[in-house]
């Protein structure tokens, strides 16, 4: 967050794009949509956690909701997951910001956009970055075993970025939203805005957002090449083929420029070369959908076709020879297909039935100068030609009784991985690339509805991860100083869970109290081999290991106070996760575990007028940190604690619009230098978090 500046600088172009289109909507005097403060209250229903909406308190497991549209616009997506419950933010001190659950990393949970499945496989940068804050409407997350449902990489749970839907009105309808932010501690700039119109048979959406950042300040000074530039559009139109039956066309797209990543600045294999620091000029998503939905018989059939493109550039800087020294291009695809069918049985069974089959492609082609520091540029790509296919069979079966839910589900999936060729040069390969794994998921959970504020319930599941291109097929050098070397005849890893937890909601507040155990065979890493290369270069070898646990304890709470304070809508809120993560084959804590962490809130919240927040968030020290499995180069973290203030104006309806909220928001409040230890470091240095600084924000909605 960042420091209100009285005098806002000239907007540019990208954002100039998005406030434009909602000024425009304004002015023409369209009928706006009524709002009686309920806007700012988000309901506790999630579509992640069964497939559909549903209520949190009938679901078995732990899940969140985050308002995304509130969120000022020059934010990442993984801003919004630092102090949540069981979450955790991994970062690279730019750009990208990935969520972490329950300990586990991008690898380990499944991103959708939209409930599509967002694939990539590069070490450096976030998958969560690649969807724009300013498009979002919310973001649900469900912790713990998903495979059933979504498939490979489910482990940790599942992340669902949630645009805003085309909806059908009985009269032709016209809204939206927009919002614009400016901040301190980076000079960050950006907006967004978001328009709606519908009627009995037509539904669109189109939006955009757009943001510079600059290089953030840190209470020990600057951080270079920390900022960067992003534009994002979104498209939706619904057509209604007849009553109950309807289809849907989504288009989006992104694309940032100049991003680096300060931490992975690492010397150079000679002197020459200095500090290599990984950059990437410009890269992209692209994504092209096209789904149906209708009552099909007794039940309801979902469809959806899709593909899904990430594109990057990829270059690794030489401040020795301040040139680039590897540049690579790489498009990774992603092809699938969707369907699953909702079949109510008498009163108390609702079935679903699903099938899910996907492909992704990928052809990195990269080149470097060798022998460095000479000007002989050498095809050094890490593989060729590289597909993971992924096919599958679910089915869920949810009993509903009079104070209980039950619900039961399995899933059955082959994965196939194969190349072309592994590695470059004369230890390239071709032969015995191709594998394929079968793997059966299934879960089990009940909650039991004692009363809107006691809802206790207990989960039991499986789920599995197949390996990722790069741990199959990479023979390449990586930004952590190591040359990789991928194993193609890797297992999936196979994770079980316990889950006990207890939630409840109503007109006392809202909690969320659970605790976990996970057991992860096969788990898959890269081992330190004690070996050179040609370039004498370390070796990493991909492998599984035999098993790692994690336990956690998780909580979270809104409690109203009274109403006979000083205006009313006082609440306290707060949050608590406890992590502890074990690599049982080195007897070692697990590498790159989250710090336990506490928060507390309080402020006041009216629908309209002043309102204010006031939080402090404490994070332990980390000192259980791997040695063997990381030949000890994950470093301690020592604790800290930071406050943040956010105050402002809600107007309700004026100047045409429905609402109209003005605010300011001061992170660090009180300037502490500090380092979160998901943050990726360079060799012999560290990065702090921004300091003090904070953003100003207008929004309104029409």
């Amino acid at each position: 967050m960042h420091a209100y500046r009285p005098v806002l600088p000239a907007l540019p172009p990208l954002v100039l794009t998005p406030l434009a289109l909602a000024m425009i909507a304004v002015s023409l005097g369209l009928p706006a949509q009524a709002n009686d403060g309920a806007a700012y209250d988000l309901p506790s229903v999630t579509v992640t956690a069964k497939g559909y909406e549903a209520d949190e308190l009938d679901t078995p497991s732990a899940t969140l909701r985050l308002d995304a549209s509130r969120a000022p616009a020059t934010e990442s997506v993984g801003s919004l997951f630092r102090g949540q419950p069981g979450t955790a933010v991994y970062g690279d001190a730019s750009w990208g910001q990935n969520p972490v659950l329950r300990g586990l990393k991008k690898e380990s949970i499944v991103l959708q956009v939209d409930g599509v499945r967002l694939n990539s496989a590069q070490p450096q940068g976030a998958l969560a970055s690649f969807a724009s804050l300013g498009l979002l409407d919310s973001v649900e997350v469900v912790k713990g075993p998903g495979s059933v449902l979504h498939g490979s990489g489910a482990l940790g749970g599942a992340v669902n970025l949630r645009m805003p839907e085309a909806e059908f009105s009985e009269q032709p309808s016209v809204g939206g939203r927009f919002s614009t932010s400016a901040g301190s501690v980076d000079d960050s700039i950006g907006g967004g805005a978001i328009l709606q119109l519908s009627n009995a048979d037509h539904a669109l959406v189109l939006g955009a957002t757009g943001r510079e950042v600059g290089d953030y300040d840190t209470p020990e000074g600057n951080v270079d090449n920390s900022g960067f530039e992003s534009g994002a559009f979104l498209f939706k139109y619904a057509f209604r083929l007849a009553d109950g039956h309807r289809i849907q066309l989504n288009v989006q797209g992104q694309e940032d420029r100049d991003v680096w990543y300060p931490g992975s600045a690492k010397p150079g294999p000679i002197p020459a070369l200095g500090t290599l620091t990984i950059h990437s000029p410009r890269q992209e998503r692209e994504l092209y959908e096209v789904a149906y939905e209708g009552q099909v018989g007794p039940g309801t059939l979902e469809t959806s076709l899709y593909r899904q493109e990430v594109f990057r550039q990829i270059r690794a800087w030489s401040s020795g020879l301040e040139r680039n020294q590897v540049w690579n291009d790489v498009t990774f695809t992603t092809d699938g297909a969707r369907a699953q069918y909702r079949l109510p049985i008498g009163e108390r069974h609702l079935l679903t039935l699903g099938a899910e089959a996907w492909e992704m492609t990928g052809d990195p082609q990269r080149f470097q100068y060798q022998p460095a520091p000479s000007d002989n540029a050498v095809a050094t790509s890490p593989f060729r030609h590289g597909v993971v296919e992924s096919r599958g069979v679910f089915l869920q079966d949810e009993i509903m009784f009079d104070d209980w839910t039950l619900m039961l589900g399995a899933r059955y999936d082959s994965v196939t991985g194969d190349a072309d060729i592994k590695g470059s040069g004369p230890n390239a390969t071709s032969g015995g690339l191709r594998s394929e794994s079968d793997t059966v998921s299934w879960s089990l959970g009940a909650i039991y509805n004692a009363s809107p504020m006691l809802n206790p319930y207990v989960s039991l599941g499986t789920a599995y991860r197949a390996p990722d291109m790069r741990e199959r097929f990479e023979d390449a050098a990586r930004g952590d100083g190591y040359f990789h070397i991928g194993n193609p005849q890797l297992d999936p890893e196979r994770s079980t869970s316990l889950e006990v937890g207890l939630k409840g909601r109503g007109e006392r507040g809202e909690y969320r109290l659970a605790a976990f155990h996970t057991r992860i065979d096969d788990y898959i890493a890269g081992r330190i081999s004690g070996d050179t290369n040609a370039q004498n270069q370390p070796i990493k070898r991909t492998e599984n290991l035999d098993r790692v646990e994690i336990q956690g304890l998780e909580a979270g709470f809104v409690l109203p106070i009274d109403g006979q304070l000083a205006g009313g809508h006082w609440q306290l809120d707060g949050s608590l996760t406890w992590l502890r993560g074990t690599n049982k084959q080195d007897d070692e804590p697990l590498y790159q575990m989250p710090s336990h962490e506490a928060s507390l809130g309080i402020g006041q919240q009216p629908p309209t007028g002043f309102h204010w927040h006031a939080q402090v968030r404490g994070v332990a020290s980390q000192d259980r940190t791997a040695d063997v499995f990381s030949n000890g180069n994950e470093r301690t973290t020592p604790g800290y604690a930071t406050a943040d203030l956010g105050l402002g104006w809600r107007f309700g309806p004026a100047a045409g619009l429905s609402s109209l909220e003005v605010g300011v928001e001061v992170n660090n409040l009180f300037d502490r230098g500090y380092r979160e230890h998901l943050t990726d470091q360079p060799v012999g240095d560290e990065l702090l978090a921004p300091s003090r600084g904070a953003i100003a924000t207008l929004r309104g909605r029409f």
